[in-house]
């Protein structure tokens, strides 16, 4: 399969005080959530100065891409500018007619593929006749270079540590309703994220953590993927644990729900309670991320085999496809239901 141009797509972010409010009534339309509840969420942007990380990581990442490519490299977003719909309909003037498709979620489920998926469906019905055909690259979680890139994070965030201490690993992950991991076949985001600890631990030398989950939203009555990251620190606390090394394996960028909520608040609680703490860096803009992308799109140009670590249990893929890339009707919440975060992926 040959392809004239890949789109990095994306979530989307602020990038200016006067852009939160109206960046988090995009990512909340139709879901009915209540003012206050934007407002406490807009603070952790104003925080940063009302800017949210996301857009420029993604933007030193497509640098990155287009030292490693001569095909042409756009950026989209769900959210905020650059929009999908804009940069398709780009896309289809500058004549294009096909596009690799690299999300910025590793996962299979509903927000991290199938939403993807719809925001490629509503941006080339929004460029209309002649829109590209744009095929989204596969889910990535067991990437060699994935794997490595989190192993060797890991290790650099361990080597902070005052010496002497040994550390617990612990891996979060954006935590979703209980409903929506029940959908894509039993719990498939949930099993991948696990799937891909393993690998990660095994590669950076650990035989024991832990995965827990982070930045949960929404009334307290509906049961989330737990447990939170912050009561797990107060269970390893309480064990007596005084070091950890926490790995957002769940994210491939430090944006608002890695600095906020693990560099921010989970570390004021470590501090407080004198455990020593150490963040583990997502993939961001490495040179190895650009080179990730290019291998999915390889994989697809020669027709070759996914690039996988092998580990303990069949790979937890959805969809119809060999290689998991497309995701199935089963993942796509009912109308009713609200989307599962208020901050960016």
């Amino acid at each position: 399969m040959d392809f004239h141009a890949i789109l990095l797509l994306s979530f989307g972010g602020p990038e200016g005080p006067e852009q939160v409010m109206p960046f988090l009534e995009n990512v909340t339309r139709g879901r009915g959530i209540p003012p206050e509840r934007l407002e406490s969420v807009a603070e952790h942007y104003y925080h940063f100065g009302g800017v949210s990380p996301i857009n420029a990581i993604n933007r030193a990442l497509i640098d990155q891409l287009r030292a490693v490519t001569d095909l042409p490299v756009y950026f989209g977003n769900r959210n905020w500018d650059p929009f999908v719909e804009d940069t398709v309909a780009a896309m289809r003037d500058d004549g294009i007619g096909r596009a690799a498709v690299f999300a910025t979620s590793a996962w299979g489920g509903y927000s991290g593929c199938a939403q993807y998926q719809e925001d490629i469906t509503r941006g080339r019905a929004a460029a209309g006749p002649g829109a590209p055909e744009l095929v989204k690259l596969r889910q990535y979680f067991d990437h060699p270079l994935f794997v490595a890139m989190f192993a060797d994070a890991i290790a650099e965030a361990a080597a902070t540590l005052p010496a002497g201490r040994q550390a617990r690993l612990v891996f979060t992950a954006h935590s979703i309703p209980l409903r929506a991991a029940s959908r894509c076949g039993t719990d498939l985001y949930e099993r991948q994220v696990r799937y891909a600890s393993a690998l990660v631990a095994a590669a950076a030398g650990y035989r024991d953590y832990d995965v827990v989950w982070q930045s949960r939203s929404g009334p307290p009555q509906v049961p989330w993927l737990e447990p939170d990251v912050g009561d797990h620190l107060d269970e390893l606390v309480a064990r007596g644990v005084d070091a950890v090394v926490v790995c957002p394996i769940g994210f491939v960028a430090d944006h608002i729900e890695v600095v906020w909520d693990l560099d921010n608040e989970l570390r004021e609680q470590a501090d407080a309670a004198g455990v020593a703490f150490a963040r583990a860096l997502t993939p961001n803009a490495q040179q190895r991320f650009a080179e990730l992308i290019m291998d999915l799109v390889d994989e697809q140009r020669q027709g070759r085999p996914p690039a996988r670590v092998p580990g303990p249990d069949p790979v937890p893929l959805q969809g119809s496809s060999v290689d998991g890339a497309y995701c199935t009707a089963a993942c796509r919440p009912p109308v009713s239901s609200p989307r599962p975060s208020t901050g960016s992926r």
